[in-house]
């Protein structure tokens, strides 16, 4: 497939416009990699991470066990790469990957791989969900840009969310924030135009691709959002939206914020699949409450008492959440990036067990509890019978 890619002067010229540089083979298989695999393919990303882009696809479409590891590894291994084999098979169709070249470059469309300078460092902290590359229409160097706040909340948004996303919004992009949200109608939608109303920046993450609008009512904010800040996707240009996709797009919105504040949502609201994103992943988490007798505010109430959010009523208080990442040492003032993860795992509303801070930082109970001995003595944390809690910066001696 890459060769015959490769041997086609137009789909090579189609790639240089849609990220300039040498290294043509790895964006085209890069490029081939969105069009046959979907978002978040967990197998593609090991196959990847382990052969890089352009070995990996000839591996995905070869039916050799060449490369597998011997013994029960190697016949998980072996199972799950003959799923992933059947599922990219019917997709690799270099003229498919063609098209999506040509579709890019025809409405201005960029591709940003990792490695680029524009290519966001926060979404590698999805392992091997992370996405292989980026299709972006506007200004790329919004990935990078910070801070960077996820807001999301209901499609079906009352006059209240719709208030108050505006109001926190409009307020932190003019203060420089970018806004990260997911262009759907509602909450979304509020808080793209609020950014754009004050002269800030935005990010528009699409379900399909970034040249099809949707939803359609949204047309004209999408091209806005194009010109302004940046429209982005993880499928190639073509593609559809579908459920699957949307949900697969909440954990980017979750990734890429430096904090996600759920504006609105009910008791099974969408908007909670990128919460779940958010806390897994360690991010900052906030909501606003509302009525309590509104089945619109419902979930935003359930992310306070379960997912341990913060509640957060002004742009102050949201910005509060990524100063919780300033507060802490860095690794190169202490030494070990350890002491950071863990500080980001613990909560300073409430105290965890050794066990669920472990579970949270993705660090062992026993190095969790050397750090924790550590960060007591210099007045970081502190301890109860219930478990331990992270000090507010205010407190710290």
């Amino acid at each position: 497939m890459m060769e015959e890619l490769l041997d086609d002067a137009g789909t090579v010229a189609a790639a240089r416009l849609v990220h300039p540089g040498d290294e043509v083979a790895e964006y085209v298989a890069r490029a081939a990699w969105t069009v046959i695999a979907e978002p978040g393919d967990a197998v593609a990303g090991a196959l990847i991470e382990a052969l890089g882009p352009e070995e990996a696809l000839s591996a995905a479409l070869d039916e050799t066990g060449s490369l597998l590891p011997p013994g029960e590894r190697g016949r998980h291994a072996s199972r799950a790469l003959a799923e992933g084999r059947a599922r990219w098979r019917p997709r690799a169709v270099p003229e498919t990957v063609r098209q999506a070249l040509r579709s890019a470059a025809d409405v201005g469309a960029r591709l940003v791989v990792p490695g680029d300078d524009q290519w966001p460092a926060a979404l590698d902290d999805l392992g091997p969900h992370a996405p292989v590359a980026l299709w972006v229409r506007g200004r790329v160097e919004l990935l990078v840009a910070s801070p960077r706040v996820s807001m999301v909340g209901a499609r079906a948004a009352s006059g209240y969310g719709e208030h108050v996303a505006a109001e926190l919004a409009g307020d932190l992009a003019a203060a420089g924030a970018v806004i990260v949200s997911g262009g759907a109608y509602g909450i979304d939608g509020a808080v793209h135009r609020a950014a754009l109303g004050v002269g800030g920046t935005t990010i528009a993450f699409l379900a399909g691709g970034v040249d099809r609008a949707y939803p359609v009512g949204h047309r004209r904010l999408l091209q806005q959002i194009a010109v302004e800040g940046a429209v982005v996707s993880e499928p190639p240009c073509g593609t559809a939206p579908t459920k699957w996709r949307f949900l697969a797009r909440n954990r980017l919105i979750a990734a890429l914020g430096q904090a996600t504040v759920v504006v609105e949502a009910g008791w099974r609201s969408g908007s909670l699949n990128t919460a779940g994103h958010a806390a897994t992943l360690g991010r900052p988490l906030g909501a606003v409450p509302g009525p309590v007798t509104s089945a619109s505010s419902a979930g935003c109430h359930r992310l306070l008492r379960e997912y341990d959010a913060q509640c957060v009523t002004s742009a102050a208080e949201v910005r509060e959440l990524w100063g919780q990442l300033d507060d802490s040492r860095s690794p190169d003032e202490t030494g070990d990036p350890n002491r950071t993860r863990l500080l980001d795992a613990m909560s300073t509303r409430s105290r965890l067990s050794v066990e669920e801070i472990a579970r949270r930082s993705g660090l062992s109970p026993d190095r969790v509890r050397s750090l924790l001995g550590l960060l007591h003595l210099e007045g970081d944390v502190s301890l109860a019978e219930s478990g331990w809690q992270r000090l507010p910066s205010s407190q710290r001696g």
